[in-house]
């Protein structure tokens, strides 16, 4: 037998369902976009009024939107643990950018909870730049993770 036939990484599929892959997309898709039309809302949309600054009408609805998308993104993070992310480990494949992203998940969790349950008026700001500059970047590192998976597959010019 070569080592070819025996190295477990030619034999584990890492690759998620189109269904899957298509839905899990969309919702980091709506995650990723609603947390930067918020961003830009908050930031740079805001107008001078007469007593302070106003709120923007996209700021309470890109909030909203991304709590939903959140919500949706925890559901199929979940559905990775027992497939994709189990195999993954197994096979020894795409680890480094997969921890970071858990990594980064976590990070988001720990700080969106935060900025919803802990945070005070002070402390606001400092939640908030954590959580967005972690958002920020999870979207390119999601995408990394998905090219590099691609390269690693065994048969990678094969595309059913």
């Amino acid at each position: 037998m070569s080592h070819h036939r025996t190295d477990p990484r030619l034999h584990i599929n890492l690759r998620l369902e189109r269904w899957h892959r298509r839905a899990l997309y969309a919702v980091l898709a709506a995650l990723f976009a609603s947390g930067a039309l918020w961003l830009v809302a908050r930031y740079f949309l805001r107008q001078p009024g007469e007593f302070g600054e106003t709120v923007h009408p996209l700021e309470p609805w890109a909030i909203k939107l991304h709590g939903a998308a959140a919500m949706a993104t925890l559901f199929f993070a979940g559905t990775l643990l027992n497939g994709h992310i189990r195999r993954a480990l197994k096979s020894r494949r795409n680890l480094n950018t997969g921890w970071s992203m858990l990594a980064a998940l976590a990070l988001l969790l720990a700080s969106g909870y935060g900025l919803y349950y802990l945070a005070s008026e002070s402390g606001r700001p400092l939640w908030s730049a954590l959580h967005w500059i972690a958002g920020l970047g999870f979207g390119p590192l999601a995408v990394l993770h998905v090219a590099l998976g691609r390269r690693s597959r065994p048969n990678h010019h094969n595309h059913h």
